[in-house]
């Protein structure tokens, strides 16, 4: 009897599972623990706006119906927002699954892409299951390497991506040097600025992507309600990029692919302006502690633009996630992007900041 790899395309065999970090009812599962703080996936701990959670319930009276899949109110209400038109969007659930629509719109045999390392994991997917090379290029200071990323660009370069922040390392890139960069692009390759923490950013030298997409340029900002809407379990995110882009990304997207409950609370959120002030004040708040705690510490750290911190804890990170895990805190462990003593930390509230820090202290102790 054939074996099961004998019926599949044979670059499915080189994609690696996503493996997100670790939940909280599985921790306490694990470890017997029953408080436990989860700082390890980017979640916004203030939690999504009081708008959105009565308008996703309220949502529940026709959860028997399928959604509207052109997300027509959403879509509606994020162009406004944005000041773009509406056919210039395009929705799926979280933004890597419009990574995964680009893969398969974009990507054909003999295409390539470059992309930084490490960065999110899920571009490289998206050119693995299109059986396509990714030029993987090393962080420089933990930020993007620009001058090495151009020297892998060829005529089969389809796309270039820049996560801007980047994650894991917070790390910025200024709307200057991607202009620099779109100008050196050819013309057949796209450049995907994923901008999943943009509202974090703080830094005036930030990316003009939207003006760059009004004017028709080779671009697409990848977004989402994931961070600061706090609507990670919904999984709604969105690209924005020019019309002739979105309608071959939409000649693949699936049907009803953003339920109605998401739906509903993407579009409440919006109209709570304050949802965006109270998560970066709590960020910036979280981070200038973390900044103080990390130097009393004399540890390294990268200054962030996003909601997580990328720390070099000078040690076996799988080790002090260990400890950390049984004093009930949950971290990212730097391995998984080839960074074998660094750790990133999620911001978080008060409480859970000084409770990372104090069982920090213990562990490196």
């Amino acid at each position: 009897m054939a074996g099961s790899t004998d019926i599949c395309r044979k670059c499915i065999l080189n994609l690696t599972p996503y493996i997100p970090g670790k939940p909280i009812e599985e921790v306490k599962r694990e470890l017997g623990l029953d408080d436990v703080v989860k700082l390890a996936s980017n979640e916004n701990p203030l939690g999504p706006s009081p708008l959105a959670i009565e308008a996703m319930r309220k949502a529940l009276d026709n959860v028997a119906q399928y959604p509207e899949g052109s997300c027509f109110e959403l879509r509606q209400a994020t162009a406004k927002h944005l000041g773009v038109d509406e056919d210039m969007l395009i929705f799926g659930a979280g933004a890597d699954e419009v990574i995964h629509y680009l893969g398969v719109a974009l990507l054909e045999g003999g295409d390539e892409i470059v992309q930084a390392d490490p960065s999110f994991v899920q571009y490289k997917a998206a050119s693995t299951l299109m059986d396509c090379p990714a030029h993987l290029v090393p962080l420089k200071d933990w930020n993007h390497d620009l001058e090495a990323m151009l020297a892998k660009v060829n005529e089969n370069t389809k796309m270039f991506f820049i996560t801007n922040p980047n994650n894991p390392t917070g790390t910025l890139i200024s709307a200057d040097q991607i202009e620099a960069v779109l100008d050196a692009l050819p013309a057949r390759c796209l450049l995907v600025l994923d901008e999943a923490y943009y509202e974090y950013a703080d830094d005036p030298a930030y990316t003009r992507a939207i003006d760059w997409i009004k004017q028709g340029r080779n671009v697409i900002s990848l977004r989402t309600f994931s961070k600061i809407y706090a609507l990670a379990g919904t999984r709604v995110g969105y690209g924005v990029a020019p019309k002739h882009i979105i309608d071959l990304l939409e000649r693949v997207r699936a049907p009803f692919n953003v339920n109605s409950i998401a739906q509903a609370g993407a579009l409440a959120s919006l109209s709570d302006p304050g949802q965006v002030t109270r998560s970066r004040e709590q960020n910036r708040r979280s981070k200038e502690y973390f900044y103080t705690e990390l130097n009393a510490m004399q540890l390294r750290y990268t200054p962030t633009q996003a909601n997580f911190l990328w720390i070099d804890v000078g040690r076996n990170c799988r080790e002090v996630f260990d400890a950390l895990l049984r004093l009930g805190v949950i971290v990212r462990t730097g391995d998984i992007f080839g960074c074998p003593t660094h750790i990133r930390v999620t911001t978080g509230t008060d409480e859970q900041n000084i409770r990372f820090i104090d069982a920090l202290r213990k562990v490196l102790s």
